[in-house]
């Protein structure tokens, strides 16, 4: 099997960490370390990892003034828990950049919002 992970660069990995978590329903815990931490599925699977911007010299991770940070970028998760995903989101945000609705393309509903370093984030309904 392969696996994605994807990693973003985030201005701090704590705050962020504590905010996909919160956003997917994970329990809380701590990031491995200040600079670097992977939210994980129940079974182990890495869902998305983050990266303090500037630690180790990744090109790409240098600086977030060197680009818009979530220029291109779409952060999209599949959920089984949808309707407990809604006000886990609107407990994090002052607004959702889109409210629920279903997606034309996938016939499954979703939302959309922003998380503490401006990227984009769709959740949506697994079935």
């Amino acid at each position: 099997m392969k696996r994605t992970w994807t990693i973003i660069a985030v201005v701090d990995v704590p705050a962020s960490f504590a905010f996909y978590q919160s956003l997917l329903g994970r329990p809380e815990a701590s990031p491995a370390h200040s600079h670097f931490g992977q939210i994980l599925d129940s079974d182990g699977t890495v869902l998305l990892c983050l990266h303090r911007w500037g630690d180790h010299e990744h090109p790409s991770l240098m600086s977030p003034d060197a680009r818009s940070p979530g220029n291109g970028l779409l952060l999209f998760f599949r959920v089984d828990d949808f309707d407990q995903a809604l006000p886990r989101a609107r407990a994090l945000v002052t607004r959702l950049d889109e409210e629920p609705h279903v997606n034309q393309n996938t016939g499954t509903r979703e939302f959309s919002l922003r998380d503490p370093d401006g990227y984009f984030v769709t959740i949506s309904a697994d079935s």
